[in-house]
């Protein structure tokens, strides 16, 4: 059928998706949540270190890259560059553009991740005995705070 409907079919394999709105079609980030299942998917940011900052001309180790509209793309061709991405706003688009479950998010940014590193023993859920790693969010979905092993940062 494909690499893709293959890998969308493995349950050994965890998709990894950055939900940025460059990188790939929305159809194609539902396609991987409906046939992969919630449970085999996580967001990535694929970050430069432009990530959170402005538009302007940032290096990506030898390569120039151009940030504009919060895109990267090399100067030399324009091919995208990795992404400017955080995990906060990849969250919000998940929710409020591709209109994803919010439990579904959740856990592609938590507990998914962690189980494919192998540390859900100590994160990715708010469970007893784990660290306190969590992010605060608005009822608009923006970031308000940061607790890190039960610490605000």
């Amino acid at each position: 059928p494909g690499p893709i409907t293959a890998l969308l079919e493995d349950e050994r394999i965890t998709v990894e998706l950055i939900n940025d709105g460059t990188h790939l079609h929305p159809a194609s980030l539902q396609l991987a949540f409906h046939h992969a299942g919630a449970d085999r998917v996580a967001f990535i940011t694929d970050a430069m270190d432009a990530a959170g900052s402005g538009d302007g001309r940032y290096q990506l180790g030898p390569l120039e890259v151009e940030v504009s509209d919060g895109v990267a793309r090399l100067v030399d061709g324009g091919s995208i560059a990795g992404s400017t991405l955080t995990l906060d706003r990849a969250f919000k688009r998940a929710v409020t553009v591709d209109r994803l479950p919010v439990g579904d998010v959740v856990a592609a940014l938590s507990a998914n991740p962690a189980r494919l590193l192998g540390l859900y023993d100590t994160v990715g859920s708010l469970d007893p005995g784990k660290y306190a790693d969590l992010v605060l969010l608005d009822a608009d979905f923006d970031l308000k705070g940061v607790m890190r092993r039960g610490s605000w940062v």
